[in-house]
């Protein structure tokens, strides 16, 4: 495994400590600047107590230590991230399940169902990336994957591009369920943006990683 890119965040790591502890040191001189002019300038007659200098002292080192605590929390994330992000590129090539849309390209696309249990029918509804139905067709009321061939009603091949699967389920003709499918996409790169791991899939269709449910070998069609 290729650690390049851990070895360079810990390089960043050391590097904004430095920065952080440089601007510490710096404010804690201006710190005591202040406090030795205050000293020189108080009223002899009325003189600060020692138990005050204590407390500012004490004070400004509390917030100091935080802000730098800060510093490293973030950094440390940010380098946490980074690796998480490593070991998520072995899933690049492999076929990610989610409740996403699929891009359907002409080859058929795995639809894992879940549908209510006590169903006496579940339909499969299919649309468009305009958000228009373009199938409807009733399926086998269980969670067994099934293929979507990508032919409309009279056997024709839809066109490629963007479909979203949504599982309907019905009880005496009453609908119990209406949720988006899972399907299986190809991961095709593996991002992290806003502290998250984004998983970008066939079709530039993207999805959380935490989203994903189940991962498989591409299968040989």
């Amino acid at each position: 495994m290729d650690i390049s890119g851990i070895n360079g965040s810990s390089a960043g790591l050391a590097t904004s400590t430095a920065g952080a502890n440089t601007k510490i040191s710096s404010d804690f001189e201006t710190f005591l600047r202040m406090l030795t002019v205050q000293m020189e300038n108080q009223d002899p007659l009325n003189p600060v107590d020692s138990s005050d200098y204590a407390v500012q002292l004490a004070t400004f080192s509390s917030v100091e230590q935080q802000v730098l605590t800060n510093d490293l929390l973030r950094a440390l994330g940010g380098q946490i991230g980074t690796t998480g992000m490593a070991q998520m590129a072995a899933w690049v090539g492999k076929e990610a399940r989610a409740p996403v849309a699929a891009y359907f390209d002409g080859d058929p696309i795995t639809i894992a169902p879940n549908p209510a249990a006590i169903a006496d029918r579940v339909d499969l509804v299919v649309y468009d990336s305009n958000g228009m139905e373009v199938q409807r067709k009733s399926i086998p009321t269980s969670a067994d994957p099934i293929q979507w061939n990508g032919n409309d009603d009279n056997g024709d091949p839809l066109p490629d591009g963007k479909y979203t699967f949504r599982i309907e389920s019905f009880s005496n003709g009453e609908q119990l369920l209406d949720e988006v499918a899972d399907v299986y996409s190809r991961v095709t790169e593996v991002r992290s943006e806003g502290g998250e791991t984004i998983l970008i899939l066939s079709g530039g269709v993207g999805v959380l990683a935490s989203a994903v449910s189940a991962l498989r070998d591409p299968e040989l069609i």
